[in-house]
């Protein structure tokens, strides 16, 4: 699946896990951000992930690296959200 699959993907994921846990998205307080390939796809990332948060956007810090533990992983995604 091409990045913007799997970060759609991956925020979906997260978004279950934060329900679960009793709060949302939209409480997040920090995200890090792991990608295969920044210079060519953080574009593609970026508009996706506007599709699920809103300014004034979490804190971030996107990191690029060689690879992820599951082969054609392109992103991985930590999150932080706090619960009222």
């Amino acid at each position: 699946a091409d990045i913007a699959a799997q970060t759609r993907q991956t925020l979906e994921n997260l978004n279950g896990l934060v329900e679960a846990a009793g709060t949302s998205l939209d409480k997040t307080l920090s995200m890090t951000i792991y990608m295969t390939d920044m210079q060519n796809e953080f574009g593609r990332m970026n508009e996706v992930f506007k599709e699920y948060f809103a300014e004034p956007y979490p804190a971030r810090s996107t990191v690029g690296i060689s690879h992820l533990a599951r082969p054609g992983l392109k992103i991985e995604i930590s999150l932080v959200a706090y619960k009222d």
